[in-house]
């Protein structure tokens, strides 16, 4: 496995495949089937060299598998945050440590731009994922917003990492190498 940011040779549609993937197996019952359905290919490749925000990907036999943006928070509110704005993996690939070694990767290079305190939002009814953030150290926050995604209103709940705050998991972040 290599994590590692992407570069302009990389294809910008393999990723944006990545993000389609996700969305249409981890969202299937949450997010209306119609929009999943209608998700355009290469939707989410004009928004990965976006100004500001960083991407990393993680390469499994010569293939991106995975990836991860994050950034200074968008969010006027948290300004001295950094923020996970997305992390998604082919869905073969759940569940085999590709998903840790990502937002670990983010949380320390995150932190290497300056950031203590790491935010993330995750739909509410996602559960799989809200218990991945949680075993690796994140707190929800008690914050929502509501979302309007193919129709139907759905509220995101921000979870927060400071190491300060989730003890072992920080540890662990900090002996594991990727």
């Amino acid at each position: 496995m290599e994590i590692r940011r992407i570069r302009p040779g990389d294809s910008r549609m393999d990723i944006s495949r990545i993000y389609e993937e996700s969305w249409k197996s981890a969202y299937k019952g949450i997010v209306p089937q119609t929009y999943l359905d209608s998700i355009p290919k290469g939707h989410w490749a004009p928004y990965l060299d976006q100004p500001d925000w960083h991407t990393l990907i993680c390469i499994e036999g010569g293939h991106i598998i995975g990836t991860t943006s994050f950034c200074k928070s968008r969010f006027e509110q948290f300004a001295s945050w950094g923020e996970i704005i997305s992390l998604y993996l082919l869905p073969q690939y759940v569940g085999r440590g590709y998903g840790k070694a990502l937002l670990k990767a983010a949380i320390r290079e995150l932190k290497e731009m300056g950031f203590h305190d790491v935010f993330l939002w995750v739909l509410e009814e996602n559960h799989r994922a809200r218990l991945f953030y949680e075993k690796m150290g994140f707190l929800f926050s008690g914050n929502f917003m509501e979302d309007s995604i193919g129709g139907k209103t759905l509220r995101e709940v921000r979870y927060t990492y400071s190491p300060d705050l989730s003890g072992s998991a920080e540890s662990e972040l900090c002996r594991q190498e990727v």
